[in-house]
């Protein structure tokens, strides 16, 4: 594990070197000492924020500016092999390298500041996804249900994001509304200074409210005080626990993954009705078989944000069995949400941040 460790700080200081060095000599600004000490401590104290305010007592403003610096190197990763590529072509040209250099420059900035603006309008614009799909067991009536995951409430996904979100759902008339996990993001603090739970109580479903809780829904406290706290806005928290609601559909919410020791499904199904219809909210995409063999129907999940920046999703699609969207297998329903917020960089690429809205007609 330490090892591990090592070597991805050390591949993470050879890119930022990378990073770093590409906009030094992009500039041009050659033999300044002082220019060239000060470039360089303003580099180190960005590539070191994002870590500094996660895990070195929780600064905002490092917190804030570690995630706008994840942005800018994720996007200078994607868009510096390409320039430099393109460079290293004109060079076989008449051309004038300072020419060159300075186009490269320019060209750089304005795909940095475009792609940035794009990808912050793909992770706080969000869009509304739906399937329909048929329960073969029987229930009073059809059903409208909105999912939504990964809201990562904090320091950027806030107040505003929390409100949109509130309109937009409430504007779909859900009878259900059910959230698999990473309500917040890992700072509950912030989260009740910025009101968060008081705007998310108005979500309204005649069914009720559920969530389950994800691998970034912790704090420094006791998990029952976590759940304390989300439950003010009327979120019931399924934590290892099974409800029936309506007296004809049973809802399931496990302990994510990360945790370890939680209920196997088979468990907290024991003792339902199988003819009940059976929603799951598993934070983490897994282990769908065995959702099939317990006799859950659907299963929703969260947490992949379908790699939020491209090229991610080529991870997340080897990682899981279903990184997004819908999947059945067998009997079982399996819809997987990009997620409504973000972790890190405020930006998404290739992705979008979703409202995922499920119609389920029934045996009636």
């Amino acid at each position: 594990m330490i090892f591990a460790v090592i070597m991805m700080l050390i591949v993470y200081a050879l890119l930022v070197f990378y990073v770093g060095w590409s906009g030094y000599r992009g500039l041009g600004i050659k033999g300044n000492r002082i220019f060239l000490i000060a470039y360089s401590a303003i580099l180190l104290l960005l590539s070191v924020s994002f870590i500094l305010g996660r895990f070195g007592g929780g600064s905002a403003v490092l917190t804030i500016i570690g995630n706008y610096w994840l942005a800018l190197f994720s996007l200078s990763l994607m868009i510096l092999p390409v320039i430099h590529l393109i460079m290293l072509i004109l060079r076989f040209t008449r051309l004038d390298r300072n020419k060159i250099r300075v186009a490269a420059t320019t060209l750089t900035l304005v795909l940095l500041l475009g792609t940035l603006l794009y990808g912050s309008y793909m992770a706080y614009t969000p869009k509304v996804n739906s399937y329909s799909i048929k329960i073969d067991k029987s229930y009073k009536q059809d059903l409208n249900v909105v999912m939504f995951s990964d809201t990562h409430f904090g320091y950027l996904s806030g107040a505003n994001h929390a409100k949109r979100l509130v309109k937009e759902v409430n504007a779909l008339q859900p009878d259900l509304i059910i959230i698999p996990g990473d309500i917040i993001d890992d700072d509950l603090e912030i989260v009740e200074k910025k009101q968060i739970f008081s705007i998310l109580s108005q979500l309204e479903a005649p069914l009720g409210v559920y969530g389950s809780l994800g691998n970034h829904d912790k704090f420094r406290g006791k998990m029952d005080e976590l759940i304390t706290a989300i439950e003010t806005s009327n979120i019931n928290i399924l934590y290892d626990e099974t409800i029936i609601i309506d007296d004809g559909i049973a809802i399931i919410g496990r302990k994510d993954y990360s945790e370890g020791e939680r209920a196997t499904t088979a468990q907290l199904a024991a003792e339902l009705d199988q003819q009940m219809p059976i929603i799951l909210l598993d934070h983490q995409p897994y282990e769908f078989a065995e959702a099939e063999q317990a006799g859950v129907d659907l299963l929703v999940a969260g947490h992949t944000h379908r790699g939020q920046i491209m090229p991610g999703n080529l991870i997340t699609q080897r990682l899981f069995e279903n990184d997004w969207g819908y999947l059945q297998k067998g009997s079982l329903h399996t819809i997987v949400s990009s997620g409504y917020g973000f972790w890190g960089p405020p930006i998404r690429i290739g992705t979008q941040s979703e409202i995922v809205q499920i119609h389920i007609d029934f045996n009636n």
